[in-house]
């Protein structure tokens, strides 16, 4: 059995990603912040934290990705991704809209209902909270009015729902990590995802550079995030997601190349892709299957072959 924190308290949508991460035997612990979650995380008190990485109309979790950045080394090991809906919760007492004079919520998640809440809520005072189960719990508590909470919510706290399935992005996501300490990395599955934090020179060119990296083997950007390091001004942290898993040769050969370009390379995980079912022969080079056939320079055999005969060079027995 292992001990998972999440991003909490209960009720969260993270918590409905660290149960679909866990095995029945888990034991879940909530944490009030990301940070907390990961602190716990590294000094030891779990085996394994959950926490949201991105969402599909707010972007990049800014906590999140700060989090990894800081302190000692992280690697994802699995992810999930969650179709995103809100529940409006109110106190029992509150019958109607037009009683919902304080709104609160998380800013992602107050952010993903904010055409909802003009149209139907126009006179309630909106109001950031550290989570949306924290702003349920708040309710409960007759601190505000209303919240913007996920609707595993109401299974911990006595709240009526006044309003359910609300988005304004129908289908929205967010994205969810899970995470240990380093040790043995998950075996690659021909349907993976690589995350590293990069951080390039001050200099002309560095970024395009680095894309170029993954670019001229084939690898395929899923995403690229920036962050300032907060050191200096103008210095960015760069967070990459690309197709494949490090133990595939052309991804370590472009690992090694932006380990080479960049002042410094953390390696966040290669781990199976959330839904994606291994590929197929097509697939081989690492990418979903498609009907297209890869350039021979990238396919991982390619990259192998190159490998040996650099080999066979330094040995003196090829010319």
């Amino acid at each position: 059995m292992s001990r998972i924190a999440y991003f909490g308290p209960r009720g969260t949508f993270t918590e409905q990603a660290a149960h679909a991460l866990a095995t029945g035997q888990d034991e879940l612990i909530p944490a009030q912040t990301v940070p907390l979650a990961l602190d716990m995380l590294r000094d030891g008190q779990v085996d394994a934290a959950c926490v949201p990485v991105e969402n599909s109309v707010e972007g990049a979790v800014p906590a999140t990705m700060d989090a990894l950045a800081d302190g000692p080394a992280l690697v994802a090991v699995a992810e999930a991704v969650l179709v995103v809906s809100f529940s409006i919760l109110t106190r029992p007492e509150i019958t109607g809209a037009g009683e919902v004079r304080t709104l609160a919520s998380h800013p992602h998640a107050l952010a993903q209902v904010r055409h909802w809440v003009a149209a139907n809520l126009p006179a309630a005072e909106v109001v950031a909270t550290t989570s949306t189960a924290a702003a349920a719990a708040a309710v409960h508590r007759g601190e505000f009015d209303a919240a913007v909470s996920a609707p595993v919510a109401v299974r911990h706290y006595p709240l009526r729902e006044l309003a359910t399935d609300v988005a304004d992005v129908p289908d929205a996501r967010t994205r969810f990590l899970l995470l240990r300490r380093p040790g043995t990395l998950p075996e690659p599955t021909g349907a993976d995802r690589t995350s590293v934090i990069a951080t390039t020179p001050d200099q002309t060119g560095a970024l395009a550079e680095l894309l170029t990296e993954l670019a001229t083997r084939g690898i395929n950007l899923t995403r690229l995030e920036a962050r300032p390091t907060k050191g200096r001004l103008g210095e960015y942290r760069f967070y990459l997601d690309f197709e494949g898993h490090v133990a595939q040769p052309r991804v370590g050969d472009a690992l090694a190349a932006l380990h080479r370009r960049c002042t410094h390379v953390r390696f966040l995980g290669s781990y199976p892709k959330a839904g994606q079912p291994a590929p197929g022969p097509a697939g081989a080079a690492g990418g979903p299957a498609t009907d297209l056939v890869p350039p021979h320079s990238t396919l991982d055999s390619a990259f192998v072959s190159a490998a040996d005969w650099v080999a066979a060079v330094r040995r003196g027995e090829r010319a």
